[in-house]
Formats: C-alpha cells, structure tokens, sequence
C-alpha cells in the first residue's frame, strides 16, 4: 500500500458555521467548500492547509454517525484520513493483513473522493480513513 500523505482531519462540530468561525477569524484560513453527503447524514466544509485540509462535519440527522460521535464524545477529532495510491489494492492489502474494516469496499466520499474506515480496534480507538482521489 502506497500512502501518500495525510488526506485530512475530520472534526465532528454541532454547528459548521460557529466551528468554522475559529478557524477563518483566528487562523486566517478559508472555508472552500461545504458540501451535503447525503449518505453519511453529514455537512462537510472543506478547510484546505497545504496538501491537507481539515474537514468540519455536521451532522444533518439525530441518528447520524457525526451526531452519534458527538452525544458519546462531545466535538473534536472524529477521524484521521491518509490518502492512498489505490484504495481497492490498499483494502485487499489490509484484508490479507487481517486488519478488520468497517468498509470492505470503497464507497463515495466527500468531494468525489472513495473512502474506506479501518475499525478503531484495530488503531487504538483512533477511526482512520484511507481515500483516493
């Protein structure tokens, strides 16, 4: 598996618009982009920095994964995503590995990438995401 730098940090926020008042008043950085993923039950905003960016997610339903992280964690780091060469090679790779997934096969991400997580078992409790775009 080829890794090729660390795609983004996804931080789980109630509210994108108060979250990303941080990151554009104090650290003079922009919002690019925010993006509704329907399938994920989440807003993305898309704060780039170099080769990386940090990813606010807000959730858009209760019963969402981000909502879920918030209500048993409070907001922050939800995930850390690195970006890959070839998601399916990678996937096989871990598979063969033995690594447990909770994606066994790439599905759509935000900004058109294919993402795949790795359970937070296997990674110390942090949930990782591989992604190419």
């Amino acid at each position: 598996m080829k890794i090729k730098h660390i795609d983004h940090i996804g931080v789980a926020v109630k509210s994108i618009e108060q979250a990303g008042k941080f990151y554009t008043e104090m650290l003079g950085l922009g919002i690019e982009d925010v993006e509704n993923v329907i399938e994920q039950k989440v807003n993305v905003a898309f704060i780039p920095i170099t080769d990386s960016e940090v990813e606010l997610l807000e959730s858009t339903d209760p019963d969402g994964p981000v909502a879920k992280y918030i209500d048993s964690r409070g907001e922050g780091v939800q995930h850390i995503a690195f970006r890959v060469e070839n998601i399916e090679e990678a996937l096989e790779e871990l598979k063969e590995k033995g690594v447990r997934l909770i994606d066994q096969a790439p599905r759509k991400g935000a900004g058109g990438a294919k993402i795949a997580f790795i359970h937070p078992k296997e990674t110390n409790g942090v949930l990782v995401e591989i992604c190419e775009r």
